[in-house]
Order: C-alpha cells, then structure tokens, then sequence
C-alpha cells in the first residue's frame, strides 16, 4: 500500500492557485493525496486506492495522470491543510455523506462533474432529488472493490435504509430472493433511469416482470384482461403472506373483478335461486381447479381460461 501511495504522489499536481468559477484563488496543496493521508490515513480511506477512483491507470480519474487526486472531489485543500491559528477555525473542504455540512446540491454537483452521463433524465425529476438524497447517501466510494449499493447481496440493505415498508414485506412467507442475497432492487428498479414515475428498469411494470417471467408475456389466443393490463393487480412484487405474491387468496381475489351469481359453483333451489352453498369445486385451490390457465390460453376451448 505505500508503494502504491508513493507511486500516486508521483503524479501529484504542483499547482499552487487555480482560478475558481466565482472568480477566487482555489488553492490546491503542494503534495496532493500524501498531504491528505498525513491526516486521514485510517483504513477507510486507504481502501480507496483499490477501486477505481484510486487507480493511476484510470485516465481521467481522480488519481489518472495529471489529476487533482482528493481534491478532485473534496474540492481544493490547500487552506484546509495549512496552518491555522489558535482559536481560528480551520477551513473546511467538500464533504459527502448525511452529516455533512456541505449542501446537497454541492455534493451532487461535484459527482455529476464527471458521471453527468450516467445519470438518466428521472434523476433530475423523480423522488430522490425532491427528498434531497445525495449520491453519497447511497454510495460509499471508499468501500473496496465495490460499494454495498453496487453488490447484489448487500444492495437490498442500502434501499431498506429509507424504504422500511419494503423491507417489512420482504419477510413475509413469499417474496423474490432478496433476503437470500440472490436479487438485488436494481433487478426491478433503475434508481438513475428514465422512468421517473416508478423507478423502474423497464417502461411498464409488466415489461420489468416478464424480464424473468418470460413464460407469462404471451400474446395468448384468450387473453386475462388484468394480465396484460398490470401484474401488480393481482401480485404484491415485494412480497405477500399469500401463494403466488398474491394480494388476497382465491376466490377473493377473483371474485373482486367476477361476481359470483349465477356461477355453476353456487347451488340453485327448486326456484331457480341462488343459496348460501357453494361447491367443493371452490374450495382447495379454488377457482383454480377449474380455470387453471389464468394467465391466459391458447386452446381453441379455452376462452374460459379452463385449458
């Protein structure tokens, strides 16, 4: 690790004073990251420097050839580092997180100096911006080799962080693997795309599940009107105490949409009217029993759903 840390000073910017874009000197330090580690040379921050904000090789990284190293993102600190007298408080430079003193916009402003292309359009206008979330709230840049929110199996734990109800609903007896570090949120969700209404990787919410549920895209000959309308009609996507991620068990959850009179499953009386008892048909997997394609079916007969 010193090595590395001599090899990086090596290409140190010498630069005293760099003129700022409010018209003041910006004073940069005299030995760049080493002038920085005197101080702040606890683990953490060591582990920069195995990612890729921290490799020489990156060109145009913070620590490529002829860059500004830390300053490149904490901004100069070249008054930060020098001497300061007794009682005078020392100048601070940019620092990223939530209990940073430094504005929101400041922090987000310095990440998007370089990763302004990886941004979609719905970081601007969806929910993270209006709640003031800050690239650091989610991203730790001195996390080696990746930070948590990048790692599918701790990716969960960073969202979970803000979004309690979600996570709550995860626990419940069927949820995708999430818990289980198999699936991350960004399976579903692009916190940096351009669907900036629900997040989501895809444009709508039945794109983003056929992505893996591919066997229920169809287009199929007998098509269930809320199959292909949401999935989210009849499914909990984060989790439910119910088979199937199912908002309600069968045949509630049918009979929200299909009214019972009349059915074969209901019994009739000498006059033709409808009693209080129903089949054995509608008990077990109910109303499954009989319409078990209920995603739809391609049967020349199955315009019931029944084949």
């Amino acid at each position: 690790m010193k090595l590395l840390i001599q090899a990086v000073s090596i290409a140190a910017l010498l630069v005293l004073a760099v003129q700022s874009a409010d018209g003041q000197e910006a004073n940069y330090s005299r030995k760049g990251a080493d002038t920085c580690i005197a101080c702040h040379g606890d683990a953490e921050v060591l582990t920069l420097f195995r990612t890729k904000h921290g490799a020489p090789s990156l060109p145009g990284g913070p620590f490529g050839e002829g860059q500004l190293q830390c300053e490149a993102c904490h901004g100069p600190g070249g008054s930060h580092a020098g001497r300061v007298r007794r009682g005078q408080e020392r100048p601070s430079v940019i620092i990223f997180g939530s209990e940073s003193n430094t504005s929101i916009e400041e922090q987000n402003g310095m990440c998007l100096t370089c990763h302004k292309n990886n941004v979609g359009f719905s970081w601007h206008t969806g929910a993270h911006p209006s709640d003031e979330v800050a690239c650091a709230d989610c991203h730790n840049l001195h996390h080696s080799p990746l930070d948590a929110v990048r790692q599918t199996s701790t990716q969960a734990d960073v969202c979970f962080a803000c979004h309690q109800m979600q996570r709550s609903e995860t626990q419940k007896a069927f949820s995708h693997p999430i818990l289980e570090g198999k699936m991350g949120c960004l399976g579903c969700h692009n916190m940096h795309g351009d669907n900036a209404a629900t997040q989501l990787a895809r444009l709508s919410v039945n794109d983003t599940c056929q992505q893996c549920h591919a066997e229920k895209r169809g287009p199929y000959l007998w098509e269930h009107a809320p199959v292909s309308e949401d999935c989210g009609l009849c499914h909990a996507p984060h989790g439910s105490n119910h088979p199937g991620m199912l908002t309600k068990r069968a045949p509630l959850l049918c009979q929200g949409c299909h009214s019972q009179s009349g059915h074969p499953s209901v019994a009739h009386d000498a006059d033709g009217l409808a009693s209080g008892t129903q089949s054995r048909f509608l008990l077990g997997q109910s109303c499954t029993n009989c319409h078990s394609q209920v995603h739809g079916s391609n049967h020349p007969s199955g315009s019931k759903l029944m084949r």
